[in-house]
């Protein structure tokens, strides 16, 4: 494990796999470094590129400094960079496409490319409803204390087997999740709102849009949005692939999108 430190005093951890391209990885709700899945995701990505695999704020071994905002998490994906060395591609998966979206608007050439895989934005005023009505639900259950309900809310309500939420205590890694249900505040106000693309008309970055062809039909939509309004923005739907795409079958995108 290494640490950095954010512009506001908050230390992430993060480790550095692998060789090659500097490639930021920028991981969704209820995700770290250490959870399984992200840890396998590291070991593919980790064949092609130097791949610096962070725990968000609030999650795993990095402080979690207040109030919590997105200007926060976007110097923390800077401190990456700055830790990559100046300048890196970005990798964001869910939300954290959403702030890999906001890094590329923000920080200037410091991010030389960036790929989102199904950006978890709202599509529409009535899903935005709706979601609003699981926020409250989650943030209620958190205010309470209740930490492991929050975190199953949550993930059932985002769409989740209920087989695959039941089954999730038994899971490597549950007490982690548990511990950061807290960090989901930080996951909803980022995906409460549809996206943004007025102001991703300002992306200057080279882009690659992506959603899994299995993915809900919202999240097909908001790529759709992002894609049409980044300029020269390149769109790919993953065949066979959900929302947990597999990284066997994204590392050749990667590859050929970041590396030529």
């Amino acid at each position: 494990m290494k640490t950095t430190t954010s512009k506001d005093g908050t230390v992430l951890a993060y480790d550095v796999h692998g060789s090659g391209p500097a490639l930021v990885y920028v991981t969704g709700a209820s995700c770290f470094r250490s959870f399984m899945p992200i840890v396998q995701d590291v070991k593919q990505f980790a064949r092609e590129f130097t791949v610096y695999n962070y725990d968000r704020r609030g999650r795993g071994d990095s402080g979690n400094t207040l109030p919590w905002t997105v200007e926060r998490e976007v110097e923390d994906i800077e401190a990456m960079i700055d830790a990559a060395g100046g300048k890196a591609c970005l990798y964001g998966h869910s939300s954290g496409a959403v702030l890999a979206l906001e890094a590329a608007l923000r920080l200037g050439d410091k991010v030389q490319k960036v790929v989102l895989y199904d950006a978890s934005y709202v599509h529409d005023e009535t899903e935005k409803a709706e979601y609003e009505v699981l926020g409250q639900a989650v943030h209620k259950l958190l205010e309470e204390g209740k930490k492991a309900e929050a975190m199953r809310a949550f993930l059932k309500g985002i769409g989740m087997p209920k087989a695959f939420v039941f089954l999730l205590p038994l899971f490597p890694g549950w007490r982690t999740m548990k511990a950061l249900a807290p960090t989901l505040a930080y996951d909803i106000a980022l995906t409460r709102d549809v996206p943004p693309v007025e102001r991703a008309a300002g992306v200057a970055v080279p882009t690659h849009v992506m959603v899994g062809q299995k993915s809900p039909a919202g999240l097909h939509d908001v790529a759709g949005q992002l894609a049409k309004a980044i300029p020269n923005a390149r769109f790919t739907e993953l065949a066979g692939q959900d929302h947990m795409v597999g990284a066997k079958v994204l590392l050749p995108r990667l590859v050929e999108f970041l590396k030529r």
